[in-house]
């Protein structure tokens, strides 16, 4: 019984790292991997692997040349000012204008609280806050 658990466990993990290509995906699939058998053997290592890589696909960060856009970029005349805290994964407020990247419009931009951030415009998730 044990064994099976543990080729189970082994295979849905290589499944996730095939399944997405991406390197910070491949990272959290293996980084849930360790945590989940540390914390509940084989099958805390399936199910770590899995939602490692659920979490790693989330938080990939833009190319760089969206960043140094981002970075760059003149700030607006009127300072904008949100109650919410800016989070990573969470959408901006709708009253929050963003501003689309010119060269790679799958990615926008906002300057909120005083921070530059970096969105996915069609649903205004934030991706990155600039530091």
């Amino acid at each position: 019984m044990l064994s099976k658990l543990i080729v189970s466990a082994a295979a849905v993990t290589m499944m996730s790292g095939v399944a997405f290509a991406q390197s910070s995906t491949v990272n959290g699939a293996a980084g849930g991997a360790v945590t989940g058998a540390i914390v509940g053997g084989p099958v805390g290592a399936a199910v770590g692997g899995v939602a490692g890589a659920i979490v790693g696909t989330a938080i990939d960060p833009p190319p760089q040349k969206v960043v140094t856009y981002v970075r760059e970029a003149p700030a607006p005349s009127a300072r904008v000012v949100v109650k919410e805290k800016i989070v990573v994964g969470q959408p901006l407020p709708e009253t929050v204008v963003v501003t689309p990247i010119p060269d790679d419009p799958t990615y926008a931009y906002a300057v909120v609280n005083d921070q530059r951030v970096i969105v996915e415009p069609s649903s205004r998730k934030v991706i990155q806050v600039i530091k």
